[in-house]
């Protein structure tokens, strides 16, 4: 996963509320457990109506509900492989959020108002060490949980967070072979 400080570029604009996981991705293109590919099916039904145009930015502003509906991991995973960075909108759905910044997708909860704002400029800069969002004209703090930010800022997924605790997990290993290993749960018999 790649570190996050600052995101800066051009804005896609999709003004749509209560975007939900089928419509980002829908099932019948999650027939694979990698990552990668997803990006070419990335709002498979509404990039075949007429006048849909979604550039591919580094960053995506959408309406309020981003996300909703069904716990779809392939949905961060197409957001990501079409090239987006970090997705502002004015909320997310929890679990949707959570999948986003579990694979490096910065979700960035901002009022309505800067989110229409940021739209119209076309274009701003995701500051994550600063928590904050500008654009020409404008910009708004956002919050983020600690501990994410952290994650985020050194490019930590869970496994890396696992790794990052190497030397810990082999004095545990190495201390725990010396006393001679597990010995399982103690039972007593029932009498």
């Amino acid at each position: 996963m790649r570190a996050i400080e600052t995101i800066t570029g051009r804005v896609s604009v999709l003004d749509r509320d209560d975007i939900d996981t089928d419509q980002i991705i829908p099932k019948q293109f999650l027939k694979r457990v990698e990552r990668t590919g997803f990006g070419e099916f990335l709002f498979y039904d509404w990039a075949r109506e007429p006048g849909w145009e979604l550039p591919k930015n580094p960053v995506l502003v959408a309406g309020r509900n981003f996300g909703c509906g069904s716990s779809r991991e392939h949905a961060p995973w197409a957001l990501e492989d079409y090239g987006f960075q970090a997705i502002i909108a004015p909320s997310f759905a929890d679990i949707f959020r959570n999948n986003c910044t579990k694979i490096g997708l910065l979700p960035v909860q901002l009022s309505a108002e800067a989110c229409r704002a940021i739209a119209e400029a076309g274009e701003c800069q995701v500051d994550l060490a600063g928590q904050e969002v500008r654009w020409p004209g404008g910009a708004e703090a956002f919050a983020i949980d600690p501990d994410t930010k952290q994650r985020l800022l050194n490019g930590l997924d869970e496994i890396g967070l696992t790794l990052a605790q190497s030397d810990a997990i082999a004095a545990y290993e190495a201390a725990r072979e010396q006393s001679g290993g597990w010995a399982g749960p103690q039972t007593t018999a029932l009498a």
